[in-house]
């Protein structure tokens, strides 16, 4: 192992002691320099004159019923199914799987209190917690952990007194160093760990070597070694021995990773160490620093560097309420018309959906050119419009993405009302838009609209990063890295912080192009929101009123100097077709443009008064001439259906598409002087038509002009894709009221006192911790008994669904094979079978 130079001597901090001693002689004691700090716990710390728990159970035995609310509330998954008594929720909180849950909301120091416990003996004295976490110098730790403490005991993590703290076993399994899964402390294992394997031969001549007497057995030789590297005065008269590139190389462990290759003949430095078990072999070419080394030259500290306090989150620029208002009330009508354009666009042909479900990168790239915004906008847009309800799958044999007729419910509502419905919907969405573009774990790309999107932490970090910015005064927008900084610190775990980080920065993105934020601060409307209310109130004010008239140009385009009244626009979307957006919407007249108001059934002469009752300026002559241009070729030609013809009362027209090239692919061939027949389709021949310059119309077998419609297909009604639960979903005060008396009741009748069985009585069972086991003549005879004397007894009971439970009951009457009497676990009068009663047993003289 390379020892390079580097500056200073490591020979530890002899100002105080950080001493982490083994459980035999840590319990009861305290560091110097330390105090022992106030019980601040809600459950599960027993008071003065209180016997100490000896169990994780009996820890949560001594709670409150207000504190295991709170437990239960805190971890929702511990509640599924509810457990049958305290034990067995004790059993269910120590269990990996609600352990990591836990584990993962856990902020920054907490879990820091939990890491510095990993590594500290078990039990751990509160005043050596409090030297892993503070050396004894930073007040700011000390202030804050006795919170710390606190949270850990109300998650169930952490039980026993001040003086015997104790990390449930499942989170000391994870939290603790080892070689394949390093320790965020950087520490590394202990001497015993470390020399589990060893010869005792070898254990001798490193006890010899740091100067320690000879022991009798092994066990007795660790216990020195390790009791010379936790005196402070003996360890750093070794250290003051060690050469100074042994120094160096120590440095080069001390805060992690602890481990470092060697070769067959290390240098005298590292054989020094390793000589005298400073340095210990963990492998063939690998070896590491003990954990009590480590803490010596770390002045006892478990972490280099501590979070005790979260990172603040300032005003980074202020803008007047009313200018934030101002521009998201704008982005706001930007969002209801680019929501708006996207659904219309797939009304009659909408893309397919692909095998595997979603929606392909050729449509995507479609609809990013359609709303003129990058790829990942028309991703989100295109899933804002999913959550909203507007778009879904038709359900077809070609299946296709179309509007829902939620859609046209949503236009009709006014602008307000439509911009609560897209961001309520977007709020507690679980689906990330994101994503899109992105592989999944199988090294499939990931498609808008496709199955692998949602990410159950959304929500929750859309309504946090909201509520940062909230707490700011209004109008101040907050730095997005102080953001970040600030929800890394909150959910610190690594898979974990790095999904909220990114959540949160397409949070903050999407949050300003909706209008929930402007100029980064959150507006009035956002606000509303977060806060549960309808924001649609707050938002109306502040949008301009919807205008009924357009202003004409000689350039053959149309400037609407606001958002359009809803008749107006949707007859000038197809008059013509949209060439900026923004403050004034620009329309451009063209000749396909006025051809598809024909094709829609508008005459030429309808197309000229609307415009004349519209235009706050005269129609200019260039529009005039223009309509009557296309109305005069439109319908000239006629097309319906072979396969498909083409028939024109002037046959010289119908030569010239005869002669024309690009007829070719068209199949056409002359049937009368004035039809043509094709091989095409009669939709692909209006295509071929219209791009060869000509203005045909659609008729039908009767040879009536067809009015083509953009809006003729909707989706099936469809509800709006359900939000996925991060776990099971948090329960109300009605559930954990329900659930606390429960598990108390069977705690109850699980721990009630039992009186023995007759000597020499058969048939009876009563295992301590199992159901009664009874034969049916006793269970019979015993509850016949307790109903003539009035007495109470502890039965066990499977019902129905084979759920098994113990109960104390008082009989009251006894007859067709059922019992009815009071149920003192559930505190009401209940009937049972007595088929379904696995046992009887009478209670003690003193609990009945």
């Amino acid at each position: 192992m390379g020892t390079g130079r580097l500056t200073g001597r490591l020979t530890g901090r002899r100002d105080q002691e950080a001493t982490v001693p083994e459980p035999s002689t840590a319990r009861g004691s305290a560091a110097p320099g330390t105090s022992n700090a106030p019980g601040t716990s809600t459950g599960g710390s027993t008071g003065t004159g209180t016997a100490a728990p000896r169990s994780l159970a009996e820890a949560l035995r001594a709670r409150d019923d207000a504190a295991l609310s709170a437990l239960l509330h805190a971890r929702p998954d511990l509640l599924s199914p509810v457990p049958g008594d305290i034990t067995q929720l004790a059993t269910r909180a120590g269990t990996r799987a609600s352990v990591v849950r836990a584990l993962e909301r856990l902020d920054r120091f907490t879990l820091q209190t939990a890491e510095a416990l990993a590594v500290a003996p078990d039990p751990c004295p509160y005043p050596v917690l409090e030297s892993l976490l503070t050396g004894g110098e930073d007040e700011r730790a000390r202030a804050a952990l006795p919170r710390a403490v606190a949270a850990l005991r109300d998650q169930a993590l952490v039980w026993g007194d001040e003086d015997r703290l104790r990390l449930v076993r499942t989170a000391r399994e994870l939290l603790a160093p080892s070689a394949q899964r390093p320790s965020p402390t950087g520490l590394g294992p202990t001497v015993a760990e470390a020399t589990a394997g060893m010869s005792p031969t070898r254990v001798q001549e490193i006890v010899a070597a740091a100067g320690l007497p000879a022991t009798h057995d092994p066990v007795s030789a660790v216990t020195a070694l390790t009791g010379l590297f936790t005196d402070p005065e003996r360890m750093s008269a070794l250290l003051d021995e060690a050469p100074a590139e042994a120094h160096q190389v120590l440095g080069r462990l001390v805060w992690g990773p602890p481990y470092g290759e060697v070769t067959p003949n290390p240098t005298p430095p590292v054989r020094w160490l390793r000589d005298r078990g400073l340095l210990l072999p963990a492998t063939a070419r690998t070896v590491v620093l003990p954990r009590e080394v480590a803490l010596h030259l770390r002045g006892g500290l478990a972490h280099r560097d501590t979070a005790p306090v979260p990172p603040p989150v300032p005003a980074h620029r202020e803008h007047r309420p009313q200018a934030v208002d101002a521009n998201a009330a704008g982005q706001a009508l930007a969002a209801l018309s680019t929501v708006e354009e996207l659904v219309k666009s797939w009304e009659h042909a909408g893309p397919p959906v692909l095998r595997a479900g979603g929606l392909s990168v050729r449509d995507l790239k479609r609809a990013a050119v359609t709303l003129d915004v990058s790829e990942p906008q028309a991703a989100f847009w295109v899933e804002l419009a999913y959550a909203a309800g507007l778009l879904a799958s038709d359900g077809e044999a070609d299946e296709r993405y179309a509007p829902t007729p939620a859609f046209d419910d949503w236009c009709e509502l006014a602008p307000p009302e439509r911009w609560s419905a897209l961001v309520t919907a977007w709020l507690p969405a679980t689906r990330t838009a994101g994503l899109v573009g992105e592989q999944d774990s199988k090294g499939r790309t990931l498609s808008a609209l496709g199955p692998e999107l949602d990410r159950s932490a959304a929500p929750e970090v859309r309504r946090r990063v909201l509520e940062l910015l909230a707490a700011l005064p209004e109008g101040a927008a907050a730095d997005p890295d102080a953001v970040l900084a600030r929800l890394a610190w909150e959910r610190p775990v690594r898979g974990t912080s790095d999904l909220r980080a990114r959540l949160a920065r397409w949070t903050l993105t999407e949050a300003e192009v909706l209008g929930v934020t402007g100029r980064g601060a959150l507006s009035g409307p956002g606000r509303a929101l977060l806060a549960h209310q309808d924001p649609a109130p707050l938002l109306a004010p502040l949008l301009p009123e919807p205008v009924d008239h357009v202003l004409l140009q000689a350039d053959l385009t149309a400037v609407a100097p606001g958002p359009l009244r809803r008749p107006l626009g949707d007859t000038l979307a197809v008059l013509a077709d949209v060439e900026s957006k923004g403050g004034a919407t620009v329309y451009r007249f063209t000749p396909g443009s006025v051809r598809r108001a024909l094709d829609a059934g508008h005459a030429a002469a309808d197309l000229h008064a609307f415009l004349k009752e519209h235009s706050r300026t005269p129609v200019p002559q260039p529009l005039t001439y223009l309509i009557d241009d296309v109305a005069r070729r439109h319908g000239h030609l006629r097309v319906g259906a072979a396969s498909a013809y083409v028939r024109c009362d002037d046959d010289a027209m119908l030569g010239e598409i005869l002669a024309d090239k690009r007829s070719a692919g068209l199949g056409l061939r002359r049937l009368a002087p004035t039809v043509l027949a094709a091989q095409a389709e009669p939709n692909a021949l209006l295509d071929g038509l219209r791009a060869m310059g000509y203005a045909p119309a659609a008729e039908s077998r009767t040879g009536d002009v067809l009015v083509s419609r953009a809006d003729a297909h909707r989706a099936p009604p469809r509800t709006a894709p359900v939000p996925v639960p991060d776990g099971p979903p948090v329960p109300d005060d009605t559930l954990l009221g329900a659930a606390v008396r429960a598990i108390r009741a069977g705690d109850a009748a699980a721990t009630a006192v039992r009186k023995e069985p007759a000597a020499g009585a058969s048939g009876s069972s009563v295992v301590p911790g199992e159901l009664p086991r009874t034969s049916a003549a006793e269970t019979l005879a015993t509850v016949q008994a307790a109903a003539l004397t009035g007495s109470a007894v502890w039965i066990g009971y499977v019902n129905a669904d084979g759920a098994a439970s113990q109960r104390v009951i008082a009989p009251v009457r006894v007859e067709g094979g059922f019992v009815t009497g009071y149920d003192h676990t559930a505190d009401e009068v209940r009937t049972y079978a007595l088929h379904r009663i696995t046992g009887v047993a009478e209670l003690a003289e003193d609990h009945i």
